[in-house]
């Protein structure tokens, strides 16, 4: 196993210390959303600017600047990180398929023929700031390919989310619109080619690409990732004078202590009423995030990589075990973030599916979360006797 590159080591440090201010977020917009301040607090983000909610600059303009971040994370990944060969980009890439395809099944099975079948996707995320977060809370016994593999399959899945935002969330389009945003991309595909290595055509044709998007009916987050691929690259893993390299060291810190817990802040004020647990686990919308979370999650990402392994397509590397495996599944089912933000876009019109699913989600990444500590608690100090034993 090659030793983890400083980039990767300062994105783990990053998410996990995010992760932290994202619970504390949370549990402040619940506690806010659920005293004397609730109305306050849907009028502030409900608030209108330039055209547009102060919610909706939150989950259109900052998340696009999120997505930015994943895009230069997975550029970074296939150029030079763990997916940048067929061999090591197998497993988890067929880790992500399988925990993507199972959770949504789960959900289509509870759910489909209703008004809450546009929700499939909601169960299918992955949240890499919480789910690094619970794996650094096991300390040093953690293998280093066991972090490599659960950040390699959430980005596999957060790109397949961003597909899915494209596919299945964008309800008409403006195609003088997406043609002018297409075109602006293309010219900065040419600055790269050209060797412009200046960032501030880029930022500008991106801000005007996002716009452009916005007005097409595309959710704008996606010109954030069509922008990463956009920004020149070196191949060098620890060349810091690549532009690519240097937007993501300096967006890394702004996205996880602003821009995450901005979102989480607009986004986790859910009222509780009385009944609302009895809803959560009776309602088949809820019952299918949940699920899908808690269950889907783990069993896709077991199923799909026994069978490559059986198959011989690919296979694990010590000290990578299948009972780690099974543990980075169980943290996969933390949805959170775009779980939430498929949610607003599964359920634009309908306040009351929002809400719900929102409680599903905090409740299913809950789950998970335990879940995946606690088993993998046991696997890691089992593994530790085992090595003690042995010498």
């Amino acid at each position: 196993m090659r030793p983890l590159t400083a980039t990767f080591q300062r994105f783990l440090a990053s998410e996990q210390a995010s992760s932290i201010l994202l619970l504390l977020v949370t549990v402040l917009a619940l506690v806010i959303a659920n005293s004397v301040l609730a109305e306050h607090y849907h009028h502030f983000w409900h608030h209108q600017w330039l055209a547009l909610s102060l919610e909706e600059w939150v989950n259109d303009g900052l998340m696009a600047i999120f997505f930015l971040l994943i895009g230069l994370e997975l550029k970074r990944e296939l150029y030079v990180g763990e997916l940048s060969s067929v061999n090591n980009a197998l497993l988890p890439t067929i880790a992500a398929m399988g925990g993507m395809i199972v959770p949504a099944c789960i959900f289509w099975q509870f759910n489909h023929g209703t008004a809450y079948q546009a929700g499939v996707g909601i169960p299918m995320a992955t949240d890499i700031a919480f789910a690094l977060g619970v794996l650094s809370i096991l300390g040093k016994r953690v293998p280093a390919p066991l972090k490599v593999f659960l950040v390699a399959f959430a980005v596999i899945d957060d790109l397949g989310a961003a597909i899915m935002i494209a596919v299945f969330y964008t309800a008409s389009i403006s195609w003088p619109h997406l043609l002018a945003a297409l075109a602006v991309l293309a010219f900065l595909f040419a600055l790269n080619r050209w060797r412009v290595l200046s960032m501030i055509p880029y930022v500008l044709g991106g801000a005007f690409m996002w716009w452009l998007t916005l007005k097409s009916g595309v959710h704008a987050t996606l010109a954030g990732i069509a922008l990463a691929f956009a920004i020149p690259f070196h191949h060098h893993p620890e060349n810091e004078d690549s532009p690519s390299h240097q937007l993501e060291h300096a967006l890394h810190l702004p996205v996880a202590f602003l821009i995450l817990p901005v979102f989480a802040f607009a986004n986790t004020g859910v009222q509780v009423a009385a009944n609302s647990m009895t809803a959560v686990f009776s309602h088949s919308n809820s019952l299918g995030i949940i699920l899908g979370l808690l269950i889907g999650k783990p069993v896709g990402i077991m199923l799909a990589v026994v069978a490559a392994i059986v198959t011989g397509v690919c296979k694990l590397h010590p000290p990578l075990r299948l009972p780690h495996v099974i543990g980075a599944g169980m943290l996969g089912g933390i949805g959170f973030t775009m779980s939430i933000f498929i949610t607003n876009l599964a359920f634009s019109e309908m306040a009351d599916a929002i809400n719900l699913s929102k409680m599903a989600i905090l409740t299913g990444s809950l789950l998970s979360g335990l879940a995946g500590w606690l088993w993998l608690s046991v696997v890691l100090r089992q593994g530790a006797v085992n090595e003690v034993s042995t010498k």
